[in-house]
């Protein structure tokens, strides 16, 4: 039992550890299978909402914009700022920077 807790708890540590790793997400560029899988409390229909408000709304400022959306919530964005970016696609053209 002490063996399986042991190799549960390297498990997490090496989950967790990746997280770390992981690039930021822009949010105005993943897509809501993206948001899915890198985001904390983002699942399906939450990441096809993000997805939806940005093509109807333009790009986010800032990673706060995404309480506008709804079903997202302070908590969430908390949860999520430091893996999340708002890179304004204007601001990368102008720099003539591509992807």
């Amino acid at each position: 039992m002490k063996m399986l807790h042991a190799l549960f708890a390297g498990l997490v540590l090496l989950l967790v550890g990746g997280m770390a790793y992981a690039e930021p997400v822009d949010i105005n560029k993943a897509d809501a299978e993206t948001l899915t899988t890198q985001l904390i409390g983002i699942g399906p229909s939450k990441a096809a909402a993000i997805v939806a408000y940005r093509d109807a709304n333009g790009p986010f400022r800032s990673v706060d914009d995404l309480v506008f959306v709804k079903g997202i919530g302070q908590a969430t964005v908390e949860k999520n700022r430091d893996h999340l970016i708002a890179v304004d696609p204007k601001e990368i053209q102008e720099a003539g920077v591509s992807d």
